[in-house]
C-alpha cells in the first residue's frame, strides 16, 4: 500500500496517530536496510529502529517540509545507529580497520552484490545503501548524513571501485593493477 507521504506527514504533525503508523509502515523496510548496513545485527536494528520511531513521534512537529519526512527520519535513524556504535565502542574492543579491508576478505568471487556491499567500510556502505537501495539523491544523502555533497560523491566513487574490485578481482589483474 502506497500512501501520500506529504499528506500523511501533515496529518501526523496534527496529532493523527494512525497517519504516523502508516508512515512508519511505509518506511519500515528502508529503516531496516539502513540500520542493517550500519549496526549489522538484527536485534540492534530493532533497537535503533524503535528508538528512531519514538524520537520521530516525539518531535514530528519540527518537520518543516512534510514531503521530506523520510529523509528526516533516516537522519534520526543514522544518528541512533552511530550513538549505539559509540556506546558499544566504549565497552567492547573493535576489530582493527586493517582486518576489515576488502582485499583481505576470502572468496570474493562467490559473493553476491549485497554481500559485497555489506563488506564495505561503514561510510561507503551507508552511501551505497542510501543511494542505490533507498534511491536518495546525492543532495538528500548529504543532508541526511550532514556532510558535503562532494564527500557523498567521492564516497560513492570509492565504494564503486571497491565493489568492482571485490566482485571482479580478475579484471584488476588483467589491467595490471
Amino acid at each position: 500500500m502506497t500512501v501520500d507521504i506529504a499528506k500523511e506527514a501533515r496529518l501526523a504533525q496534527q496529532g493523527d496517530r494512525e497517519a504516523f503508523v502508516r508512515l512508519i509502515r511505509q518506511f519500515e523496510r528502508s529503516f531496516y536496510r539502513v540500520a542493517k548496513a550500519i549496526v549489522k545485527k538484527d536485534e540492534d536494528c530493532a533497537d535503533v529502529i524503535q528508538e528512531t520511531i519514538l524520537r520521530a513521534y516525539q518531535s514530528i512537529e519540527k518537520v518543516k517540509e512534510p514531503q521530506y519526512i523520510k529523509t528526516w527520519m533516516i537522519r534520526i535513524l543514522i544518528h541512533e545507529c552511530q550513538r549505539m556504535l559509540r556506546n558499544r565502542k566504549k565497552v567492547f574492543p573493535l576489530v582493527s580497520r586493517q582486518a576489515s579491508t576488502l582485499s583481505q576478505e576470502p572468496n570474493w568471487e562467490a559473493l553476491t552484490l549485497r554481500e559485497a556491499v555489506d563488506k564495505l567500510e561503514e561510510p561507503y556502505r551507508l552511501v551505497v545503501m542510501l543511494h542505490y537501495f533507498e534511491e536518495l539523491t546525492v543532495k538528500e544523502i548529504a543532508e541526511v548524513m550532514e556532510i558535503p555533497e562532494g564527500t557523498v560523491k567521492s564516497r560513492l566513487y570509492r565504494a564503486r571501485q571497491d565493489l568492482q574490485a571485490a566482485l571482479y578481482p580478475q579484471e584488476g589483474a588483467i589491467n595490471g593493477e
